[in-house]
Formats: structure tokens, C-alpha cells, sequence
């Protein structure tokens, strides 16, 4: 096992990382910018230094071994030491100038993080910024994983051990067909929609979560005729009568004009939500990402 010390490299670990990562080869090179024959040949040395195969390859992807996941642990827990002290060492410098990996709730981008992401690059043109979405749960794994510099989601449930700092507010509204019973209404509670049919998100948004669980709490369950990926659709199957949606406002007013619907307030206290900016720890931060973090936290 003393020779796996002299020449495992962090190179290496890293490209495995990315492998369990994106379950696949191809990905995880094309991920990193490196040819997957290379990637591969990484992966095999590794396994002919330990001795022990670390990932079942098959036709549509591959899969950890159990001394992958071993190795996948001590790995992750390297590179972050790692990329840890590079952090640290990269307060020396203005942090201008880099590349920052982002990953952020619908609710995030669509409403606010277009105008603020291009707010800071009129001041920081240099810095190139990946923004990837994903709902919020997805987004607390991926910042624990340390795929993503900080990510940008609903105060949820799954937080700890991650700092936050609050991004902006946004507030849930019910869009309804123009024709509907309750259009006329100014505004809507939970308990006024809970037994009519609805369109909602997926059933791993935070969006969709947050519905039922309220739901419950009245001794409900929703009726969910149809689930999309995208609010855009949302919005479209509303509008097509196939039920109502619940969506933060902001985001329902846009297609005002475009759409046969109505927009009336959520008035339920918890229709009010807070988005946060979710990290592991602030000193791992590089300059370039807490730059963004500071600027984004002042935007609110």
C-alpha cells in the first residue's frame, strides 16, 4: 500500500471523481477536456495500482465497485484539502479574473439571476461564470460534493453543515384560467384551492414539496393532473384549461399578456420564501467565487 502513496496523483483522483460523478466515461471527459481514452487509462492504472477494479463499465454508463466507493471517499475528501488550501492561497490575489461554477433553482434564474449574473459582469468581465439549474435539493448535494462553488436555492430542509447567506425573497401565486370560478378572486389561499385538479413541477422540486407538505398539514392531498420540468410548460398547460399552477409570482406575470390566465397572491404566511446562497465553508471559497457571493448577498 506504500506505493499507492508514491504514485497515486491528484490528477488522477480527480478524473475518478468525475467518472462516479457523471456515471459515465465519456461525460466526465468531456466535463474535464480531456479524450475518454485517456480518462480511461487513468482509471485502469488506478485499478492496477490497487489491485482491485473500481468501476463496472457497461453499455450505457459504469458503476462504483465498493473499493470504488473507498476510494471515491478518500478522494473526494483529497482534492477538497486540496482545493481547500488553494483557496486559502488565493486571497493573495483581487480575484477579477477566474471561472465560477454555479448551481441554482428555477425560481432563481428565471426571476432574478439574469439581470444580476449580467450586473456583475459589466463589472468583472473576466471572470467566465458556469450556471447550471437544478432543483433545490439537487442543488445542496452538488455544493456538498463540491461539483458547483456555491449553488442558489429555497431555505429548505437539508442545510446543515452548509453556511448561507440570503439572496433575494420571491412569493408563490396561483395561475388560473381566465374563465375559472375563482378568477374573480383578489387573491387565494391554499385551503380556497386545495380540492381543485392541478399542473405542477416534478415531484423532486422544492416547489412540489413545499405543496404537498402544506397540503397535509390542511389533511389534504392534492389532485395533480400533469407534472412538467419547466415553468414555461406550466404556465401553457394552465392556459390550456388542463388545471391550476403554483408558481413564484414574478415568473406567472410574464405570460399576463401571452396567455388566456389570471394571477391572484398565494396569501399563506409560508407563500413567502427566501432564497439563499449555499456554500461549504467560506474560507474555501476562491477570491473569484466570494466575490460573486458578496455581490449576489447585496443584490437582496
Amino acid at each position: 500500500m506504500e506505493s499507492i502513496l508514491r504514485k497515486l496523483d491528484l490528477t488522477s483522483l480527480r478524473l475518478f471523481v468525475a467518472v462516479c460523478q457523471e456515471n459515465s466515461i465519456a461525460r466526465a471527459a468531456e466535463r474535464e477536456f480531456i479524450a475518454p481514452s485517456a480518462v480511461s487509462r487513468r482509471i485502469a492504472d488506478m485499478e492496477a495500482l490497487i489491485g482491485l477494479p473500481l468501476i463496472a463499465r457497461h453499455t450505457r454508463g459504469v458503476s462504483v465497485t465498493p473499493a470504488g466507493q473507498t476510494v471515491l471517499r478518500h478522494a473526494r475528501q483529497i482534492i477538497g484539502d486540496v482545493e481547500a488550501m488553494g483557496a486559502e492561497l488565493s486571497r493573495f490575489y483581487e480575484g477579477v479574473k477566474g471561472h465560477v461554477r454555479v448551481v441554482a433553482n428555477l425560481s432563481a434564474i428565471v426571476q432574478f439571476l439574469p439581470e444580476d449574473v449580467a450586473a456583475f459582469q459589466r463589472l468583472f468581465p473576466d471572470v467566465d461564470i458556469d450556471l447550471e439549474e437544478q432543483h433545490s435539493p439537487d442543488v445542496l448535494r452538488l455544493v456538498r460534493e463540491r461539483a458547483a462553488d456555491f449553488g442558489i436555492c429555497n431555505q429548505i430542509a437539508g442545510a446543515d453543515g452548509l453556511e448561507q447567506l440570503p439572496y433575494r425573497r420571491d412569493r408563490l401565486a396561483v395561475m388560473l384560467p381566465s374563465n375559472h370560478p375563482k378568477a374573480s378572486a383578489r387573491q387565494l389561499s391554499l385551503q380556497d384551492i386545495a380540492d381543485e385538479t392541478f399542473v405542477g413541477l416534478r415531484e423532486n422540486s422544492a416547489l412540489t414539496q413545499l405543496l404537498a407538505a402544506r397540503a397535509a398539514a390542511l389533511g389534504k392531498t392534492l389532485s395533480v393532473k400533469i407534472r412538467v420540468a419547466s415553468l414555461d410548460a406550466l404556465c401553457r398547460m394552465t392556459h390550456a384549461g388542463l388545471g391550476i399552477a403554483v408558481m413564484p409570482q414574478q415568473v406567472a406575470e410574464l405570460y399576463l399578456q401571452a396567455l388566456d390566465v389570471v394571477v391572484r397572491p398565494l396569501s399563506d404566511a409560508w407563500a413567502r420564501r427566501q432564497l439563499c446562497i449555499v456554500f461549504p465553508n467560506q474560507a474555501q471559497l476562491s477570491a473569484t467565487a466570494s466575490k460573486l457571493v458578496r455581490f449576489l448577498a447585496q443584490q437582496g
